[in-house]
């Protein structure tokens, strides 16, 4: 088969071109195993749509599907206009979250960078969930896609594959929940980790990043209507 690695602050995909196939469960797993694979956070497939300029859909390593990928859409945005498929700098890309727009930075032929709508964030009041004899006290936010937000002092002792686990898979979440650990830096700045549902750790989380800063915004830790930055390991959002 034929696909195209490409990663957005390192939240890499393999993306093909094509209808998806019956088998994709157990292909995502095979492909995204990091030393038996082709190593990535899962699969994305893209389609013409009937709703949209394009279809996008994604698998987890996990060979679960997701409902929206920030990173994974901002590939496709540039996927589509370099191999030639648009010559459109914005486009509607369907998605099982609904219908995000893009807008294509072009520079000398290529796409350089992309902006993506991603919509209206949800935040709902915290919630106290028990983990072991401990109480985690987080923010749920819904992009599109479920998040739960914690705020710690110390990103550097944020204990992501201990925790992430289990916040992924507690019976408050029956659909699961991408967990993020944000610390508050200076000015209008965040710090983020993730462990997302059906990937585990990733570099980056696009639809993460904002429920960090929509999560932030409510609990006024950075002001409405003004950028927020948030540094994943990858890079900066």
């Amino acid at each position: 088969m034929n696909f195209t690695k490409m990663q957005g602050l390192g939240n890499d995909y393999l993306y093909v071109y094509g209808e998806v196939p019956e088998d994709i469960e157990d292909l995502s797993r095979k492909l995204s195993d990091r030393h038996f694979g082709a190593g990535s956070d899962g699969m994305i497939y893209i389609s013409p749509s009937e709703a949209a300029d394009f279809k996008m859909r994604i698998f987890n390593a996990d060979g679960s599907e997701a409902m929206m990928c920030g990173n994974g859409i901002r590939c496709v945005g540039k996927y589509v206009y370099d191999k030639g498929y648009t010559d459109k700098t914005h486009l509607a890309i369907e998605t099982l979250s609904g219908i995000k727009t893009l807008d294509l930075d072009i520079r000398c032929g290529r796409v350089r960078s992309v902006t993506v709508d991603m919509g209206r964030a949800e935040v709902n009041a915290d919630m106290e969930i028990p983990i072991g004899e401990d109480l985690v006290i987080c923010t749920p936010v819904s992009v599109g896609n479920p998040h739960a937000v914690i705020f710690i002092s110390d990103i550097e002792k944020a204990p992501v594959s201990a925790l992430g686990p289990q916040l992924e898979k507690h019976s408050l979440f029956p659909g699961g929940v991408n967990a993020e650990f944000v610390q508050v830096m200076s000015g209008q700045k965040l710090r983020m980790r993730v462990w997302e549902r059906g990937s585990g750790i990733t570099m980056a989380c696009g639809t993460g990043a904002c429920a960090s800063a929509a999560a932030a915004i409510r609990k006024g830790y950075c002001r409405y209507g003004e950028p927020v930055t948030v540094v994943l390991d990858g890079g900066e959002l």
